[in-house]
């Protein structure tokens, strides 16, 4: 198997982890504190994560590509450099993030809520907005230790201080939510305050762990340093312009999704209540945005290992001239998005009742399982959106992110208001598939213009699952009937669980079994998926 799809599955798998325990805790954590408590969560944590990228200024990333193409030249000792150099900036830019959100805590949320809401009030907004902004001193710094590991193309550490991160953040985050609720009677702004000040610890957690394999693969590294031939000339100056011409493309990569989602906290709650829908404005807000959310990034997950995993190897391949390396690598890279991405979103979609009123429960079920069904497939763009940056970043065009980013941003803030006077909170999705689906656009085509890259085999591949994902819709909507006749899914929620189940079983078994009889699985994801031939011949 390929470093690519060794690297892809370490970290899709930890990425996978992290986003499945982040999408099991809310489903407790939407007990405890409802629809409006997520709400106010996303208020408070939508800034944060903006002003993390800002912080980072796609630093990590880069520092990735960066120790990536030095090692490749045989220069460990440069790599090493920026590595140290990196830490001290994110320490101090990190800080400065702090004191922002911190300070500025009341000024944000007077922008995104109304004086007269008496649901999550301004003062409740800025609490939580105090309480993620700690984090902020932590997770920059702990982000370039991630990021030099990763240029080793070693995932390993990030993928274990990821899940250790998620888990230790959940723990925290429940515990306090449930002794405050429960135990102490406390409100629920408090509680999600608390909820948010998690990040924080699951940030000190993820810093041990980095901690102690760099404890144990500093030998390792120091031994490089001391056979390499040549010797560095590159002034501490000099690494720096070189690290933020590959940062500054990286900031709008990882911030893209938050700004999307930044845009319908300043728009939503107002647009939706110029359209005689405010009483539902923080219920559908939070369905989409957070508890939705939570579902589709589970197949964005998959993106998100596959663009941490390429970028050293395509980076190293497009360095050396390895014209055909590259080719086969992109090509690997997008396939494996269609092929496990685009089921996953469709058999979402269609089971997206079942699945939210599963795993949140029946309230207005009629609103929020709608919201879910459209907005399920937007996953496939995002995960898109993240593997073809990725790519740009790889083949040096990482300027051009900036370009495809800020087209879709500047969609999303015009039509989002528009969209949502037609169409209700449906709108706010339509405007982020439009923004989204732009940015993909403009980096497929830069793409393929760039290095000359033809995109023949994966669209005839992306038609073959087409076809697949077409049979498993049907088999999904039989089983459907048929549980229906005998489960009242509808209005049960054990019966939901049943049919999601039954759904899943199905619809995964049917794409599944026509993938792997086809060979389209091992033509994309490599030939150690056949070791299932032992169990399908007994």
């Amino acid at each position: 198997m390929s470093n690519i799809v060794k690297g892809t599955m370490l970290l899709t798998g930890a990425t996978f982890l992290s986003k499945f325990l982040g999408m099991i805790y809310v489903i407790p954590f939407n007990e405890l504190v409802g629809p409006e408590g997520g709400a106010l969560f996303l208020y408070g944590y939508v800034p944060y994560t903006i002003l993390l990228s800002i912080s980072t200024v796609g630093v990590p990333l880069a520092v990735s590509k960066f120790v990536s193409k030095y090692n490749a030249l045989g220069d460990y000792q440069t790599g090493l450099r920026i590595f140290k150099s990196g830490m001290t900036l994110m320490t101090i830019t990190g800080f400065i993030a702090f004191l922002i959100l911190f300070l500025g805590a009341d000024f944000i949320a007077e922008l995104t809520k109304d004086k007269e809401d008496k649901i999550n009030t301004i003062d409740d907004v800025a609490m939580v907005i105090r309480m993620v902004s700690f984090a902020l001193i932590v997770v920059p710094a702990m982000s370039i230790v991630r990021g030099f590991f990763q240029g080793y193309e070693s995932m390993g550490p990030t993928a274990v201080s990821q899940v250790v991160e998620q888990i230790m953040r959940i723990v925290f985050l429940l515990s306090a939510t449930f002794v405050i609720i429960v135990f102490l009677n406390g409100d629920k702004a408090t509680a999600v305050g608390f909820a948010t000040f998690a990040t924080f610890i699951g940030a000190l957690a993820s810093c041990v762990v980095l901690y102690r394999y760099w404890k144990k693969r500093k030998s390792f590294i120091y031994k490089n340093i001391e056979q390499q031939q040549t010797q560095s000339t590159i002034s501490t100056l000099n690494l720096f312009k070189e690290l933020f011409q590959y940062a500054g493309p990286f900031v709008l990569v990882g911030i893209a999704t938050p700004l999307y989602q930044q845009v319908d906290l300043l728009t939503f709650n107002s647009a939706m209540s110029e359209v005689g829908l405010g009483k539902i404005a923080d219920i559908a807000l939070g369905t989409i945005n957070l508890y939705g959310h939570k579902l589709i990034i589970i197949p964005v997950a998959l993106a998100t290992g596959l663009s941490l995993s390429i970028l050293p190897a395509l980076t190293k391949s497009f360095n050396e001239g390895n014209k055909t390396a590259v080719f086969k690598q992109i090509n690997q890279a997008l396939q494996i998005v269609v092929v496990l991405t685009v089921p996953a979103v469709v058999g979402l979609s269609v089971l997206s009742d079942v699945a939210y009123g599963s795993l949140y429960g029946l309230y207005k079920i009629e609103l929020t399982g709608s919201l879910l069904g459209w907005y399920a497939p937007v996953g496939l763009l995002f995960a898109l959106f993240l593997v073809t940056a990725s790519i740009l970043q790889g083949i040096n065009q990482q300027r051009f992110a900036v370009v495809s980013l800020s087209g879709g941003l500047l969609i999303k803030i015009l039509f989002n208001i528009p969209l949502i006077h037609m169409f209700g909170a449906k709108g706010a999705i339509f405007g982020t598939a439009l923004a989204v689906g732009t940015a993909v656009s403009l980096n497929l085509w830069r793409i393929g213009t760039a290095i000359e890259f033809s995109y023949k085999q994966t669209l005839k591949r992306t038609m073959l699952v087409c076809i697949f994902t077409l049979c498993m819709t049907l088999a999904l909507i039989m089983a459907k009937l048929l549980v229906g006749a005998f489960v009242p899914y509808e209005s049960s929620r054990v019966g939901s669980v049943i049919m999601l189940i039954v759904g899943i079983i199905t619809g995964g078994g049917t794409y599944l079994c026509l993938g792997y009889q086809s060979t389209l699985l091992e033509r994309v994801l490599g030939n150690k998926v056949r070791v299932f031939d032992r169990f399908l011949k007994r």
